[in-house]
């Protein structure tokens, strides 16, 4: 919901000088203090070694900053406390790594054997200790994660359902595929889930229940997959024939950690083959602190896209400040990783019609702002352009779980007369469920044609977009998202695509690349985001390239243009792909997005002002 991830801007803003010697002076005392992990009375400048350095860039930001901002008396009983870490390993979690941690006092929680992670609880002094043992390569703290929080007519969706024969399907509903749902729950007595749809149910919150006393994660699930009788369809899912999977990671008040989250995801690649889980949903976030390459949840879904598993994130409801001024770079982790599908929010008014569509003012806009600190004490942010696209997400009626705290808390929300708690609905916005319309899209694709690997997919989606005008890339992505447009596409690419060679001809286009939805034209922008920039051309979606295999990463491929010499891993477009093209961020972290000049006045969802 809206209101509850505004950001007052009284607290970021800031005057830079005092900023500068105050953040100078914290960056001393915590380096200090790391460097030996004790107390003792030694000169500060001894301790400032390349050692010292090294280790520093590999804790995690908000640690960073929790001792930077801590008073000597509470810093030294914050160093002796007993907490939750997330430790990552140089490798695969062995049992040599095991043996230091409890050598060290740890306790173990929970190892992810194939994440190279371990959830440990130990002070904090001992866990940096840790860290000169090149076997451990990062901490994090075990932080908390929290959920984000008419579609069928105006995405597309119904003109798919005629589009059975083309796609050679009986019915397409995304019968056949199994999407897990990382929340707070789902309520499968609801009239328009049904307990046949959750194939699976796990609480990975020690609450004893996998339900949804909370209320989040039942009105999403009701997006993938809501039944398409209930009501005479009017609620209908986009996936209304999709298998569902309940991990229940967020408690009855909607909160979460990071290692729950973990654990969820580790499940869903142990046993996708069991369940056919193609699909991952989480509509939920946290702060992103570290950049994409250290992140333990976004180290977690790269493992998940990697064992071909299209895992799908909100981007988050930081887009302005509580008094309406826009703010950038609100991306939430797992959102900010280039291997997932990040989703914005549209506001379609409802209305079918497109043409009046907008990005939600809430919605996080990019880049993502996590960064990595390097040895000599600069920071290097990620700055990569998200999200990938927008799809409907303000004023969404779905399921409202039977005597959930949302509700009890904002009756408001409930939508409609209904006196059957089965049949209830209710009403929310956030790109909680913008994220779930998309990965109900996927399912949907993966039923037309089930040989998409990940990165197929995402492009799918970004090439049949419809670009907002007035938004830019750092707003919308590629554009909004194109049901009707991504299930013909998917069709048309060949089933034996992966097993081309580079450059081979996969599918045949249609004449026109647009689609009738609501009585209007809507075009396909024809083009994908990349890290840093945009491709555009149809020679993007004509031939198999390296880029769509499924260990790499579709976003940090190059650009190239037809008739040119191409590397492994790279992408063709029909068009020259130069700087003017897209958005360019540059080392310094000045941005250029559509002609525009980020500078003076630019505020950043991490606190930086650019004044």
């Amino acid at each position: 919901m809206e209101s509850s991830n505004s950001i007052s801007v009284s607290k970021i803003r800031f005057n830079h000088q005092s900023k500068s010697v105050v953040r100078g002076v914290s960056l001393l005392l915590i380096l200090v203090i790391l460097s030996v992990g004790i107390f003792a009375q030694r000169n500060a400048q001894e301790r400032f070694t390349d050692d010292t350095r090294s280790r520093a860039s590999k804790i995690s930001r908000e640690l960073q900053e929790e001792v930077e901002h801590s008073s000597p008396r509470s810093l030294r009983i914050k160093m002796a406390q007993r907490r939750s870490f997330v430790i990552q390993t140089d490798g695969t979690i062995s049992e040599a790594h095991l043996a230091k941690l409890r050598q060290a006092g740890a306790r173990i929680k929970k190892q992810y054997g194939k994440m190279n992670l371990v959830t440990v609880d130990l002070p904090l002094a001992r866990a940096v200790e840790l860290l000169e043992d090149a076997a451990f390569s990062y901490l994090s703290t075990d932080r908390p994660v929290r959920s984000l929080g008419h579609v069928t007519e105006t995405t597309g969706a119904n003109q798919v359902r005629g589009l059975v024969t083309q796609l050679n399907q009986s019915t397409l509903d995304g019968r056949g595929i199994t999407v897990a749902v990382l929340d707070s729950g789902i309520d499968a007595t609801h009239n328009l889930i049904g307990a046949s749809r959750v194939v699976y149910q796990q609480d990975f919150t020690n609450s004893g229940s996998a339900n949804d006393n909370f209320g989040h994660g039942t009105h999403v699930a009701s997006m993938i997959g809501a039944d398409a009788n209930f009501a005479g369809g009017a609620y209908a899912g986009v996936a209304s024939g999709a298998s569902l999977i309940n991990l229940k990671v967020l408690s009855d008040s909607g909160l979460g950690n990071t290692s729950s989250v973990l654990a969820a995801i580790d499940w869903c690649i142990n046993n996708k083959d069991a369940y056919n889980i193609r699909v991952i949903n989480m509509s939920l976030g946290a702060l992103a602190f570290d950049s994409y390459q250290t992140d333990p949840l976004c180290l977690a879904v790269r493992r998940a896209h990697d064992a071909g598993i299209v895992v799908v994130c909100a981007a988050g409801n930081l887009g302005k400040t509580s008094t309406g001024v826009k703010i950038w770079g609100g991306i939430h982790s797992p959102g900010i990783d280039p291997s997932v599908i990040t989703v914005g929010a549209a506001n379609t008014f409802q209305t079918s019609q497109r043409s009046d569509d907008k990005v939600a003012s809430y919605s996080s806009h990019g880049p993502t702002r996590g960064y990595r600190i390097y040895g000599d004490g600069t920071k290097h942010y990620d700055n990569l352009i998200k999200p990938d696209l927008v799809a409907p997400g303000n004023k969404i009626v779905g399921a409202s779980a039977h005597n959930n705290h949302l509700v009890s808390a904002h009756p408001e929300m409930l939508f409609g007369t209904a006196a059957n708690p089965a049949d209830q609905l209710m009403q929310m916005s956030g790109t909680s469920f913008s994220a779930p319309v998309v990965a109900g899209t996927v399912a949907l694709l993966l039923q037309a044609n089930p040989n998409l690997t990940p990165n197929l997919v995402k492009a799918i989606l970004m090439y049949s977009a419809q670009p907002i005008q007035g938004a830019s890339s750092f707003d919308q992505g590629a554009g909004l998202l194109n049901i009707e447009g991504a299930a013909r596409l998917a069709g048309a690419i060949s089933p034996n695509a992966r097993n081309l060679a580079n450059g081979q001809q996969m599918a045949t286009l249609p004449a026109s690349q647009t689609s009738a939805i609501a009585g209007e034209s809507c075009a396909w922008g024809q083009g994908m985001i990349l890290n840093y920039c945009f491709a555009s051309g149809s020679g993007l979606m004509m031939n198999w390239q390296g880029a769509y295999s499924q260990n790499a990463i579709l976003t940090d491929m190059v650009p190239y243009a037809n008739h040119q010499q191409q590397p492994n891993y790279s992408l063709m477009s029909s068009d020259q792909v130069g700087l003017s093209q897209g958005i360019i961020v540059v080392s310094n972290g000045t941005l250029y997005a559509d002609g525009t000049l980020y500078a003076d006045g630019t505020l950043y969802a991490d606190g930086t002002l650019y004044a």
